[in-house]
């Protein structure tokens, strides 16, 4: 692993999943941590109820975009954390790889986002203690 660890979140559309992730990491562990998000198909946008979801918890995803997954940023990070995406995301030696299942919010009401959402935050906090040891 790099001195700055870097990790990639992937889901299908990156519009809920990964950018909850991403915005999470981001707001946790600062510059510390490179964050990236992608999707095999991305959306046009990102899922309003994601980002209201995380604006609950004081994270502002309003000016993200999904992005399309390419083989530069994975070959660029030491973690791949994929979401969902199927066998969309490509494999490389020497990379960390994680499958996180988690409900899609995709369609759901806030109500059904908030456990997502808190879901994934417990999630960051371990994947946290595992590349930033000394700092939690």
């Amino acid at each position: 692993m790099t001195a700055k660890p870097s990790v990639l979140f992937v889901c299908i559309h990156n519009a809920g999943r990964s950018q909850m992730a991403a915005g999470w990491l981001t707001h946790l562990a600062g510059d510390r941590v490179e964050v990236r998000s992608a999707g095999s198909a991305p959306a046009d946008r990102i899922n309003p109820t994601a980002v209201a979801a995380m604006a609950e918890v004081g994270i502002d995803l309003t000016d993200q975009t999904p992005k399309i997954l390419t083989v530069d940023a994975v070959e660029a990070s030491d973690v791949v954390i994929t979401m969902g995406c199927g066998d969309a995301c490509p494999i490389f030696p020497g990379k960390r790889y994680e499958d996180w299942k988690l409900d899609d919010p995709a369609g759901q009401g806030i109500d059904a986002v908030r456990p997502i959402r808190d879901e994934i935050r417990t999630r960051i906090d371990e994947l946290l203690a595992e590349l930033l040891p000394a700092a939690t």
